[in-house]
């Protein structure tokens, strides 16, 4: 098929005032010419896309948060002439290419948009008739094989058959910066995803917590990282690496052992917190899934925040790892996470599951938890 133009649509955003929708589809038009080698234009709440590579566009289209479909298209004039010359060619491209015969039953959606001297559905039906006078296919209304679809806008009309699913959410970038604690798991990788399908730029922190980790856990974060990049077009993520162990060590030696999992991720927090300060973050996004594992307890979620002072925001904090995982699997993450890293040999036999906050306040003042932070947050490199 010999498109000539790609069309896109957005959803949510159209519902915006006038000048947050304008902010929105420029943020939007800038991250397609970051990803595609295209001109792109933005009118009557269509994007037009006329890329140098047509199947390279079609490709990385799926990926552009803001997106919710897309169609490759051909352009011709809106009057019944030009029409009826390029819908005739459109047909015979859909019967070299198999998907249109005498027997494909098939129906025109026209839509309209300016001053015409015909309706839609008088269009609908003109250009139907086409079709019947060249390959006598049934017309069905209900349920059609093979839909044609026409949009008709002022003086240019666009011919085009499919309509493939984009990611949806809001353009990256649209609502400002986040610190995202992402490890080599399966989870966190998940919920950077989603808080990027809500339009945020991220700055992703890994915890290092080598000598209890292997080399392979920071490898597979920078992997991660990469496979998400994929889907950031035009606010490419930010990765940050702190040294972690040596913080680790004093929980170990200085608290009691069951603590360990609750002072670890309380750090973590603090530190994410730190960054997000350092480099005008406004959030830090965690991959907590409520009951999952040790410190995602309720009583633990309350004793590793109470002293933020940025909001956590938990994504997945209602998903259970079979949904967590077809997301992954959907968006390239799974294949890595799942990937052998040793694991983390600090975790303790018996976890605490339900640390009384008044305690945890306790412990972490004696092992002087600010003090270890500050140190750690110092091996940040910018």
């Amino acid at each position: 098929m010999n498109h000539d133009l790609i069309i896109a649509r957005y959803g949510e955003l159209a519902l915006k005032s006038d000048g947050v929708r304008r902010r929105f589809e420029n943020r939007l038009a800038n991250n397609i010419r970051a990803s595609i080698d295209a001109e792109v234009k933005i009118r009557q709440a269509r994007i037009y896309i006329s890329p140098k590579d047509f199947n390279d566009a079609i490709e990385k289209l799926e990926r552009i948060f803001g997106i919710v479909s897309y169609s490759p298209a051909v352009t011709t004039k809106s009057t019944f002439e030009d029409i009826e010359r390029d819908v005739s060619k459109y047909a015979e491209k859909l019967h070299d290419e198999g998907l249109l015969d005498e027997n494909t039953k098939f129906a025109i959606s026209c839509r309209r948009v300016g001053n015409h001297e015909f309706s839609s559905q008088e269009m609908a039906a003109f250009a139907g008739a086409v079709v019947v006078r060249k390959y006598s296919s049934p017309v069905d209304l209900t349920n059609p094989e093979l839909t044609i679809y026409l949009e008709v806008r002022d003086n240019d009309t666009y011919i085009f058959h499919e309509k493939i699913p984009g990611p949806g959410g809001l353009p990256l970038g649209t609502q400002g910066k986040v610190v995202s604690l992402v490890s080599s798991g399966i989870d966190s990788p998940v919920a950077t995803y989603l808080m990027m399908k809500r339009g945020c730029q991220v700055i992703a922190l890994f915890c290092d917590n080598d000598p209890y980790t292997t080399p392979e856990a920071l490898k597979n974060f920078n992997d991660l990282i990469d496979q998400l990049n994929l889907y950031a077009s035009g606010a490419p993520i930010k990765r940050r690496v702190v040294k972690y162990g040596d913080y680790l060590s004093s929980c170990k030696e200085n608290t009691p052992e069951n603590m360990t999992c609750v002072l670890c991720k309380s750090g973590m927090y603090k530190l994410a917190g730190k960054l997000a300060k350092k480099m005008h973050a406004e959030a830090v996004i965690d991959g907590s899934s409520l009951g999952q594992v040790a410190s995602q307890t309720l009583p633990n979620i309350l004793a590793t925040r109470e002293d933020l002072d940025v909001p956590v925001l938990s994504p997945l904090i209602g998903l259970d790892k079979v949904e967590i995982t077809r997301i992954a699997e959907k968006i390239g993450t799974f294949e890595i996470s799942k990937r052998d890293d040793g694991g983390c040999k600090a975790v303790p036999r018996y976890p605490e599951t339900k640390a009384d906050l008044e305690f945890v306040k306790e412990v972490k003042e004696g092992m002087n938890q600010e003090e270890e932070l500050e140190k750690a947050f110092k091996t940040i490199e910018f």
